[in-house]
């Protein structure tokens, strides 16, 4: 594995790339980063180029100012931006939760960039019959968050949510990378990258869950995009928020939704099937 960092504006981004064949980038969301897709990364890069990174604000990707509120679009200029780094030609791109919403954003802006993305249960609410609900829940998460804090906001974004019995959607600590299939003692590197996720939950929940949560991708440049855009949901969130997104995506697109392995958490609590699955997809 290589790894390196890139400054671009407002941020220095740290990534990641290993194996070698054509270029497949990992988008995380959430609280996670590179760690987090470090099985799956492995499992493919016998195959592919796997490039993944930290998100700006996230992890070893510091911002060069005081936090803001972020936009998915900056974030889609990051993923470009990495790409151009590791000089890819058009890409695979695999995005889970958020992640996915960022690469709905990159194809839609640079489609030229991306032949095949997958889209793993975007948090792409506006799409809901019931979208009013989830607009109502992101004002209150940002509400909550500038009066009682972080942990406030969770909780009122966990509830809103309803995932998991009322967990919160990004509450991943039983979806560890390897989940059922690690060890149930955790090794130096996956002990540092949890408690990196444990500093990245005040980020995530206080710039990123309210704005994320309110966006809207543009369906008609992603029909005329000539990328292949695979919409992808978990065999066990059925019913779920970003599951339910995910089968809108596909609908409007006109195409089917690919299942994967496990919930939204999946590709971190059944590695090896999903590693499969996504391969399986990206051959089309």
């Amino acid at each position: 594995m290589k790894t390196d960092t890139l400054t671009v504006p407002g941020a220095t981004l740290y990534y990641e790339v290993r194996g070698a064949g054509p270029t497949l980038l990992l988008i995380c969301g959430g609280v996670y980063d590179a760690a987090g897709y470090a099985g799956l990364a492995e499992r493919l890069a016998d195959e592919y180029t796997v490039v993944t990174y930290d998100r700006r604000g996230n992890s070893r990707s510091p911002l060069s100012g005081a936090p803001a509120p972020q936009r998915i679009e900056e974030h889609a200029e990051d993923a470009r931006r990495i790409l151009a780094a590791v000089g890819a030609e058009p890409a695979l791109v695999f995005g889970n939760s958020s992640g996915a919403s960022i690469g709905l954003d990159l194809v839609a802006r640079h489609p030229e960039l991306v032949r095949v993305l997958v889209a793993h249960e975007p948090p792409v609410f506006d799409l809901l019959d019931d979208r009013d609900h989830f607009a109502a829940l992101m004002s209150e998460v940002e509400q909550t968050f500038a009066r009682d804090g972080a942990a406030a906001a969770g909780a009122v974004f966990g509830a809103g949510m309803q995932m998991r019995d009322g967990s919160a959607s990004e509450d991943e600590s039983e979806r560890i990378p390897g989940g059922a299939e690690a060890s149930p003692e955790l090794d130096p590197e996956l002990a540092a990258m949890m408690g990196r996720m444990a500093a990245n939950m005040e980020f995530f929940i206080g710039y990123e869950v309210p704005p994320f949560g309110n966006y809207c991708p543009d369906l008609p440049a992603l029909r005329a995009a000539g990328t292949r855009i695979v919409p992808a949901v978990g065999a066990d969130s059925a019913g779920e928020p970003p599951h339910r997104c995910g089968l809108v995506l596909a609908d409007q697109l006109g195409t089917e939704a690919a299942v994967f392995p496990g919930d939204h958490g999946g590709f971190g609590s059944r590695v090896d099937d999903f590693a499969a699955q996504l391969r399986e997809v990206l051959h089309g």
